[in-house]
């Protein structure tokens, strides 16, 4: 099937197809069969809380698998149109019958997590990108590892742990769990699970908002590490959450000076202070010929004030969905505050902030 699916995606067969894809032929015969482009078959959707989901997908010849960790664009057609966002893979890299999984929190303003927990139907024929993301573990896992994960950040670290235990890793594991209740929690028999299985693998959850089980209460803080007898200078640490968790880690390893044993992935990216001195200046949408005056917020969500209705994905600068050019102007990046000027470049419009006047080719 491999020399076929090649033979299929090659230029000969695209001249031959033009102006469509050999997978717009493909998709008629049968919606799995492509060359290029990965789809899947929804097996199930298993309620993890009230507000959460799994769905477990059996992808087709032309998924390439995944690292724990990483991300997949889901695009699913409700009413005619594909809307695509992106979530984290949960399940183990180790399983052996072709399927994985995703894991979601239903949003009360997000639509299409909204339809996977509340519609979504097994057989359904879902539209994938291959795995994306650089929230991995090394290929070497160190004997001491740290992950700390808040709320539905805790996805792509179960994908991590559950692997750890599938490969028989040996190491020292610390999973630190954050969430708002126990009835908040996803995973929570997973987690009694896994801490059964995993000899060295220490669980320990916080619920920040009703008194939970042992000594550790409240948000994070480095408390929290010296009770469970870690050093961060020589724990290699992956964080997952809410922007409020991963500024309180990040704060506290930069103190300590240990930022290079640090590795984040945000699930939710920064609040913007409209209030921000750069709030300044026009925003000019030169292809809708649409001038306003610079809120603050980001530049999508100015869009959408603006009547414009611009593509995304995540709106957290992950998936590559809302990249638009920027003919002109400065910008800031919500997460990492770095500011760019240079002139027709590429931006994520959910994650940038304009500074001053700014014009899109939007």
């Amino acid at each position: 099937m491999g020399i076929i699916r090649k033979a299929l995606a090659s230029r000969p067969v695209a001249s031959l197809t033009s102006p469509h894809t050999i997978d717009h032929y493909l998709d008629q015969i049968d919606p799995m069969l492509a060359a290029e482009n990965v789809r899947a078959r929804v097996v199930k959707v298993v309620q993890e809380t009230g507000d959460a989901s799994t769905v477990v997908l059996r992808p087709n010849g032309t998924w390439k698998g995944f690292t724990p960790g990483q991300h997949v664009q889901f695009g699913v057609e409700v009413n005619g149109k594909r809307r695509v966002r992106v979530f984290s893979v949960s399940s183990s890299r180790a399983a052996k019958d072709g399927t994985f999984s995703v894991s979601v929190k239903a949003h009360p303003d997000g639509y299409v997590s909204q339809f996977l927990h509340r519609e979504l139907q097994p057989r359904t024929i879902v539209h994938l990108s291959q795995a994306e993301g650089e929230f991995v573990l090394p290929r070497e896992v160190p004997d001491n590892l740290l992950l700390i994960s808040g709320g539905s950040g805790i996805t792509p670290v179960m994908s991590m742990v559950r692997t750890l235990r599938d490969s028989g890793h040996r190491g020292k594991v610390t999973f630190l769990h954050y969430a708002r209740s126990v009835g908040d929690e996803m995973f929570s028999a997973d987690l009694d699970e896994l801490a059964a299985s995993l000899p060295q693998l220490t669980v320990t959850r916080i619920y920040t908002r009703q008194p939970g089980p042992g000594d550790l209460q409240g948000r994070f803080s480095i408390d929290h590490l010296k009770h469970l007898g870690l050093d961060p200078a020589d724990t290699l640490t992956y964080v997952c959450g809410p922007a409020g968790l991963i500024a309180s880690v990040r704060d506290t390893y930069d103190e300590l000076g240990a930022s290079d044993q640090l590795r984040m992935e945000y699930f939710k990216v920064p609040s913007v202070d409209l209030d921000a001195a750069d709030a300044t200046g026009t925003l000019s949408f030169d292809d809708a010929r649409i001038d306003t005056d610079n809120s603050g917020a980001t530049v999508l969500e100015q869009a959408e004030a603006a009547g414009l209705k611009p593509d995304f994905g995540c709106r957290m600068g992950v998936c590559n969905t809302c990249a638009i050019k920027k003919n002109s102007g400065a910008v800031r990046h919500v997460v990492t505050g770095e500011i760019t000027a240079n002139t027709d470049e590429t931006i994520k419009i959910c994650v940038s902030v304009p500074v001053g006047d700014v014009s899109i080719a939007l």
